[in-house]
C-alpha cells in the first residue's frame, strides 16, 4: 500500500473494530464467569473456566527494600515502538 493516508485510515478502522470486538468479548467473558460453571458445552465449542494464582513483584515495595544501585542493576531497558491513532476532527466554518 503506497497511499499513506489510506494506511492511517485503515489502521484506525481496524483498531476501532478490534476495540468493539474486545468490548463484546469481555461482556461474554463476564457472562461465562457469572454462570459459575467450570465447563460450558456449546454445539461448536467447549469453554472452560479455570482459576489460578499468579505471583507478581511489587516494584514500589522493592524500591523501599533495595538501594537505587541495586534496583538499577536489576533493571532492563527495552525499546518499545508505539503507534497512536486519533481522529481528525473536520474544521467547520460558520
Amino acid at each position: 500500500m503506497t497511499n499513506l493516508a489510506a494506511l492511517a485510515d485503515r489502521y484506525a478502522d481496524i483498531k476501532a473494530e478490534i476495540e468493539g470486538l474486545t468490548r463484546l468479548l469481555n461482556e461474554v467473558k463476564d457472562e461465562i464467569k457469572a454462570a459459575g460453571r467450570e465447563e460450558i458445552v456449546g454445539t461448536r465449542a467447549v469453554v472452560t473456566l479455570g482459576l489460578s494464582e499468579r505471583n507478581t513483584l511489587d516494584p514500589k515495595l522493592v524500591r523501599t527494600l533495595l538501594t537505587d544501585e541495586q534496583v538499577a542493576s536489576c533493571t532492563k531497558t527495552a525499546l518499545v515502538e508505539t503507534i497512536r491513532v486519533k481522529a481528525i476532527v473536520p474544521v467547520t466554518t460558520v
